[in-house]
């Protein structure tokens, strides 16, 4: 994978990214969206699964795909994440698949897939985005996890864009762009504890950073210490003059 720098240019963005926007989830998230409308124009970037968990296909959520082109009318940009979200693999066979697999995530659809079922998905979910008229630039792993057979597919398609936790990867090279997040671990109290801990160091490093990624999950508002953390992060961020933008009006400005 290429690993080239691109410099930075002045001034200082907020990107806000919904990860696994599904039918699903939407009802967790719908109270912060609001919450989030009634602050300004602020546009938000939102990974969305076409058939979530293989139980909530896009397809049969004419409500919810309505909502979609709303929201791309207001400027905010739609993501490819995953096709089902789900691990569906064959089970782990190395302490290190284990890990990653059933320890660190049930859902890392794209860590163990061969270059031709990963292209198999990818197009499959392209073809859906085409299908509802949604303009697509970027796909984003679930976990954030990627197999070499992906990133191998993903270097034939007229994709722009994927990304990790703290860098996006113009395609088809993967040319690397440094662009930090904050993101929770929300399942349960002490992971929210020591998520709250580590975002706020990690925060207070990022003061002068041009970007910062918020990578906010449905499981985060469920939780009102998790909710509530993303809600005055947010604020914090635009009162110091942070530019709201989505993902690909980033990735436009950094020439």
């Amino acid at each position: 994978m290429a690993d080239h720098t691109i410099s930075q240019p002045a001034g200082r963005s907020l990107l806000l990214v919904l990860h696994d926007v599904a039918p699903h989830t939407w009802p967790d998230y719908q109270p912060f969206v609001e919450a989030v409308d009634a602050l300004g124009d602020i546009p938000m970037t939102w990974l969305v699964v076409p058939n979530f968990h293989k139980r909530h296909p896009l397809a049969l959520a004419s409500g919810f795909r309505q909502m979609l082109d709303r929201r791309l009318q207001r400027g905010d940009e739609l993501v490819l994440h995953g096709f089902y979200h789900v691990d569906d693999n064959p089970p782990p066979r190395s302490a290190r698949d284990y890990f990653m697999r059933r320890i660190y995530t049930c859902e890392g659809e794209f860590y163990h897939l061969d270059q031709a079922t990963a292209l198999e998905r990818l197009e499959a979910g392209m073809a859906l985005f085409q299908r509802f008229g949604w303009p697509l630039a970027g796909f984003v792993a679930p976990a954030w996890l990627m197999s070499e057979g992906t990133r191998q597919a993903l270097s034939t398609l007229p994709l722009q864009y994927t990304s990790d936790p703290q860098h996006f990867y113009r395609l088809p090279d993967f040319t690397s762009v440094a662009a930090p997040g904050l993101v929770w671990s929300a399942s349960n109290p002490w992971r929210r504890g020591l998520s709250r801990i580590v975002c706020d160091l990690h925060s207070a490093r990022l003061q002068q950073a041009p970007v910062i990624r918020l990578g906010l999950h449905p499981v985060d508002m469920r939780h009102g210490l998790s909710r509530r953390y993303w809600m005055q992060t947010l604020q914090h961020l635009l009162r110091q003059g942070r530019t709201p933008l989505t993902k690909s009006a980033w990735l436009a400005s950094r020439h």
